[in-house]
């Protein structure tokens, strides 16, 4: 395995290996999707309707987003390793709830409790910008969230088998395995990356309007969430679009569903090899006009009347594309203004994105209501990489003027 080199001076453990920080990611992924192909089992067998089980999801990353804001400024003050091995056992605790769960009330009131794992995917970022710079830090958070992208293609398909093989129980073991062994290794190579806090919390938090009235943060905060928000928009509008408007059998559509992760993972790949060499600026506009740009020619496309299902899903692996440049850069970016309060920003930062995502997939799900084919869903994609382009071209502006 590969150990993170080259820490800055704030560091205060020895930095841990890579592929911990990726597992970190991977699992907070896959406790959001593996189980997704069991949910209509999961309705037969606590004998509710599909929209109430369905609740899994949603109400799963509300308490995800809210969690950031709190998880954050806790890991500044206190460190990330305890709230890191604290969250885990808690997401284990809350596993052993879903599996042992008799009601479909009391399974969704352990669901949402496992979005405790939440501290596994928002931490790992600030540990990386702990240790580097950030170009450098950038850089990283390429190689790191490449488990953000491996997983949703990886993670559905081994929850189906699991389920037709085992029952729909048999995700949540997975879960609890995963999360035993997460949390093990993170004991024994997470050292303690923050830097020294000194005071209370209190005079902590009296340091949060620094960040908060920081128009650069919320810049890198827009860029991230415009761009993610046409993926979220994808989430919730695609399998209309795939079963309604194209007539795919569920097994075509797993098959061209993982377009966009395709994509990021090679947007992974481009932001860990350049991101320091270029900046992040760049590599978060190059990202940003890459996806608006593919979105942007789909748009004209479709007018034109060329729907078809090879069209719309292979113009979705510029969305992921997009993601794979701006998140890692504009996370790195967001981190930076104030690295004292690096959990605070990735925690803030996070529930930005899930929370308007989450908005973004129920308004793509609304408009396909009204007809139209795809293209409701195509139009609120591209305008929403659009105004991804705009965010972070303000931002680069007024870096500029904070340089000159």
């Amino acid at each position: 395995m590969t150990i993170l080199t080259e820490p800055q001076a704030t560091a205060t453990r020895t930095p841990p290996h890579i592929l911990t920080l990726v597992a970190l990611v991977g699992t907070s992924t896959l406790a959001m999707n593996v189980f997704l192909p069991s949910l209509p089992a999961m309705a037969e067998y606590f004998a509710a309707d599909y929209g109430l089980i369905q609740l899994s999801v949603g109400l799963y990353l509300g308490v995800n987003a809210v969690l950031q804001l709190f998880v954050g400024p806790i890991s500044d003050r206190y460190g990330r390793r305890p709230v890191i091995l604290t969250g885990i056992a808690l997401f284990l605790l809350a596993t052993v709830g879903c599996l042992m769960a008799t009601t479909v009330e009391s399974f969704l009131f352990f669901r949402m409790a496992q979005a405790a794992i939440v501290v596994a995917m928002v931490l790992s970022r600030a540990v990386v910008r702990d240790l580097y710079p950030q170009d450098k830090a950038a850089s990283m958070l390429g190689y790191v969230t490449m488990g953000m992208s491996i997983v949703p293609m990886i993670g559905p398909g081994i929850g189906g088998v699991l389920e037709s093989q085992f029952g729909w129980q048999s995700n949540f073991w997975l879960l609890l395995i995963v999360g035993a062994a997460l949390w093990l290794l993170t004991y024994i190579d997470l050292g303690e990356t923050a830097p020294k806090a000194g005071g209370t919390f209190r005079d902590q938090v009296r340091q949060y309007p620094e960040l908060l009235t920081s128009r650069r943060f919320w810049g890198y905060c827009a860029a991230s969430a415009f761009a993610s928000g046409a993926f979220f928009a994808y989430l919730g509008g695609a399998p209309f679009v795939g079963t309604q408007i194209f007539a795919m059998t569920p097994e075509t559509l797993g098959l061209f569903f993982g377009a966009p992760a395709l994509g990021y993972l090679i947007g992974n790949g481009i932001s860990g090899r350049f991101s320091q060499r270029v900046g992040i600026d760049r590599m978060i506009l190059m990202g940003a006009v890459g996806q608006a740009s593919g979105l942007s020619l789909l748009t004209v496309l479709t007018l034109a009347g060329f729907q078809t299902h090879w069209v719309f899903f292979g113009f979705m692996t510029f969305v992921g594309l997009g993601n794979g440049m701006v998140i890692p850069n504009a996370t790195a970016g967001m981190l930076s203004i104030k690295p004292h309060l690096a959990g605070t920003a990735s925690g803030l930062g996070g529930a930005i994105m899930i929370g308007g995502g989450a908005a973004l997939s129920a308004v793509a799900g609304w408009l396909l209501g009204f007809g139209g084919g795809a293209l409701p869903l195509v139009l609120l994609m591209a305008a929403s990489g659009l105004c991804s382009v705009v965010a972070i071209a303000l931002t680069i502006r007024r870096n500029r003027q904070i340089a000159g």
